[in-house]
């Protein structure tokens, strides 16, 4: 893994012979190790340790450059530095990055440690056996296509010439299985899931194994529906996927590109249903991959993005934040641009909601599951997407699934069509939810 010191005396070392007075360095470390199978033998086994930084140098007339490398001893830091520096000349005048003010302000204190990873003979062998019982859960499903079990050790770093440096690192294991059904007469049909933790040994692998089996075997009996407007229930999958898609909408950087559903002037209106509450919380305790600073070495924290249906909080990066007026909130990405992304979304329902729905009592309701073709059915800059999806039809509480459909809409109208939010959250790669209901939205069955 990554040796900071060493990386630090280098970085100052160099500076200092080539004249640079001004840098940043951001860079990780990933040991990573993954395997896939295929009908009980393995299928692709792959181990990689992959390290790189990203430099950044500042010249006299305070335009900067930028340089990354993979070659992380004496010489390497020093060429990165050098070839930052000379394209430096090249950097744009206008609205040119600084050392974030947070760089040295201190961090959330996390009690993590990097853990031994398994030896690969041992994840083979759990996928080969996961695999197994899923074939053999129903005569239906025949096969698992798409399956992987992976752990890698992560290391993060920042330091600038200032006399800033960070660095964290974290061990992650994460298991994702796709089944596949067949049968004479029937449309093939599949479901997926995964699950993340710290380490193999807390891997919930029997619980994706009963989720992909439960969602399979729920879609096999499927049947058509017409056309039409209906009641929608979202799953947390579905919600965060159009969360994301549209993630514009709270990115400081796409506002300012003029790439964004908001304005300058959006804080402070009223963007959604009252009943929403929504927060980016990079440091929130269920979130696995927790990051404690971005790439600017700006500490992360939670940000309120919408409250009670208001827009209340923006993604900024030092950048943006300046020419806002705001604060960094850490969550930008460092590069030849520097970027806006998000960390973990919690989803919450405010205090206003005052009914209570169920599926159990609701009838001709569809219930997604899964959006699907996000990268090609959302037009992220108009809000409008056009999305087929998984999921049932509702009847009394009883799920039926739906054999092919398109849901159609657009996100602010989603956004404030909300009805109700329930109070059970899941908790996914991306962020903690609820199932959300939305009043109507266009279904194009067949």
């Amino acid at each position: 893994m990554l040796n900071i010191k060493k990386i630090a005396e280098y970085a100052q070392l160099s500076a200092k012979e080539l004249g640079i007075k001004k840098y940043d360095i951001y860079g990780s470390s990933i040991d990573d190790t993954s395997v896939e199978v295929d009908g009980g033998e393995p299928k692709q086994v792959q181990a990689s340790n992959r390290s790189s930084v990203i430099v950044r140098v500042w010249n006299k007339q305070k335009t900067v450059g930028v340089a990354t490398t993979t070659d992380l001893d004496n010489e390497g830091i020093k060429l990165a530095l050098e070839t930052a520096r000379e394209a430096s000349v090249f950097g744009n005048e206008n609205n040119t990055p600084e050392f974030s003010p947070e760089a040295k302000k201190p961090t959330a204190k996390l009690s993590r440690s990097l853990t031994n990873a398994a030896p690969i003979p041992t994840l083979v062998d759990i996928l080969i056996k996961t695999e197994k019982k899923l074939l053999e859960a129903h005569q239906a499903i025949t096969g698992v296509p798409y399956n992987g079990l992976s752990q890698e050790n992560v290391m993060r770093f920042y330091l600038n010439s200032e006399g800033a440096v960070r660095q964290e690192e974290g061990s992650y294991s994460s298991i994702y299985l796709y089944s596949r059904t067949e049968e004479e007469g029937k449309k093939p049909r599949g479901a997926s899931s995964v699950k993340i933790s710290h380490s193999l040994s807390d891997l919930d692998v029997d619980g994706c194994l009963k989720e992909v089996i439960e969602k399979t075997i729920s879609h096999i009996n499927y049947q058509s529906i017409p056309s039409g407007k209906y009641r929608v229930i979202l799953s947390p999958t579905s919600f965060l996927s159009l969360v994301g898609a549209f993630s514009n909408i709270f990115n400081a950087q796409n506002i300012l590109d003029n790439q964004s559903l908001s304005t300058r002037d959006s804080l402070g209106t009223e963007i959604a249903s009252p009943l929403l509450c929504l927060c980016d919380d990079a440091l929130h305790p269920d979130s696995i991959v927790t990051e404690t600073f971005d790439g600017e070495g700006t500490p992360t924290r939670r940000v309120e993005l919408i409250a009670n249906g208001i827009l209340s909080g923006l993604l900024h990066s030092t950048g943006t934040a300046k020419q806002m007026n705001a604060k960094p909130t850490g969550h930008a990405n460092i590069g030849s641009k520097v970027t806006v992304s998000s960390h973990f979304y919690h989803v919450f329902a405010s205090e206003k909601q005052a009914q209570k729905l169920s599926l159990e009592e609701s009838d001709g309701i569809i219930l997604i599951d899964r959006l699907q073709a996000l990268h090609a059915g959302v037009n992220s800059l108009q809000g409008s997407f056009s999305l087929p999806f998984d999921g049932w039809f509702v009847n009394k509480g009883k799920l039926t699934s739906i054999d092919a459909a398109t849901v159609a809409g657009d996100i602010q109208d989603v956004l404030k069509s909300i009805i109700y939010i329930e109070s059970k959250a899941e908790v996914l790669p991306g962020g903690i939810c609820p199932r959300v209901w939305i009043d109507e939205l266009s279904i194009t069955g067949e």
